[in-house]
């Protein structure tokens, strides 16, 4: 009776290890599809903007660069990217900022944002 009580244990402890290993390796194996960024997070990183987008002029203000910069590195999957482009494109719907300043902000922070800054934006086609 005793050597088929440690058989069915050690059956057991095999299995509860082979399941272990199945999870741990799906969970390494499955793409992530959601986005890890959130609108929070998005306008965070470009309120410093706001102001010179509606009336500025020159160079943006260093915090609006390193918020910039800051989104550009955070959002890199297509999941981040969509996200981000959502909020910044229903963003500047209500801050109806100045088109052309939005378009060369990238180029006036020295970065590549993954999105561009506008309210006309298809985020469908972002990937």
């Amino acid at each position: 009776m005793k050597s088929k009580l440690k058989l069915v244990t050690m059956n057991s402890s095999r299995v509860v290890v082979s399941a272990i290993a199945a999870l741990i390796m799906f969970l390494f194996l499955t793409p992530k599809s959601e986005a890890a960024i959130s609108c929070s997070d998005v306008l965070k990183d470009l309120r410093p903007c706001v102001n010179y987008l509606k009336s500025g002029s020159g160079k943006p203000p260093a915090a609006c660069c390193s918020g910039a910069s800051a989104l550009a590195s955070t959002a890199t999957s297509t999941a981040d990217k969509k996200t981000a482009c959502g909020c910044i494109k229903t963003a500047a719907q209500k801050m109806n900022p100045n088109s052309q300043l939005a378009q060369a902000l990238p180029t006036n922070c020295g970065i590549t944002l993954p999105v561009p800054v506008s309210p006309n934006v298809d985020c469908s086609k972002i990937n």
